[in-house]
């Protein structure tokens, strides 16, 4: 069985169970939604959104006051996009169309989006710089990615090698890949897809602490952002195309 394939079933089955929310309040959302300009990044443009999931984010641009002429939703798993689907119609958002897609292989024309928004994605692909390349050449000249990964810039990487070393598999909610993703890396995977970095951020300064308890957080780094967001466990880039 190839890769994509057993990597698609894996994302069918983590979908199947879970729902969608109406307000959106993930930490990777508040970062976006503080850095959407609705009149540059929403008012009658074309928006796409990849790696939607079951739509909550989309759903939620869709209908904004600063109405997206288009909204387009894309994943990989087509449970998701279904449930997405029927979220989208139950809402009566007319203007937002899901359909099933490949971040390394967008079905999309180049430069034909104004807006691209990419949630905790690129992190459970093979290449990550391969879908960085693909959402640079969907966006139209002058539009904005706003990118949202997992960062592990941080102690929590030495929590990763200590299970490796344990033989145990590390794993983000129990997705079949998980990239070491690392805020200088993906600043550079940015730029290598011929991006502008406009802001980065990072946000959730926590430390693992015992198997099975809840990680330790500290408010106080989280107060001294700037200077502390190298090393959030949630990193933002928004960047525009020359």
């Amino acid at each position: 069985m190839s890769e994509s394939r057993t990597s698609r079933e894996a994302y069918q089955a983590w979908h199947r169970p879970l729902g969608v929310e109406l307000e959106p309040d993930a930490p990777w959302h508040r970062m976006i939604r503080a850095r959407l300009e609705p009149g540059r990044d929403l008012a009658g443009r074309r928006v796409l959104e990849i790696g939607c999931g079951r739509g909550d984010f989309a759903c939620w641009m869709a209908r904004q006051p600063s109405r997206p002429q288009r909204v387009v939703a894309a994943d990989f798993a087509s449970v998701a996009v279904e449930r997405g689907r029927r979220f989208a119609a139950e809402l009566g958002l007319e203007n937002l169309a899901f359909t099933v897609a490949d971040i390394e292989r967008l079905p999309f024309e180049t430069a034909s989006f104004d807006t691209v928004v990419s949630c905790e994605t690129v992190e459970h692909v093979p290449s990550p710089p391969r879908a960085l390349l693909e959402l640079a050449r969907v966006l139209r000249p002058g539009g904005r990615l706003f990118l949202s990964t997992p960062n592990y810039f941080n102690v929590w990487a030495f929590y990763r090698g200590a299970l490796r070393l344990a033989g145990r598999r590390f794993s983000e909610a129990g997705q079949p890949i998980n990239q070491l993703m690392l805020a200088p890396r993906t600043l550079a995977w940015v730029r290598g897809a011929g991006l502008e970095v406009e802001a980065f951020d990072g946000v959730q300064h926590t430390f693992p602490t015992w198997p099975g308890r809840a990680a330790l957080s500290l408010p106080a780094l989280e107060r001294a952002r700037p200077l502390t967001r190298w090393f959030g466990q949630q990193t933002l880039v928004v960047a525009r195309r020359p």
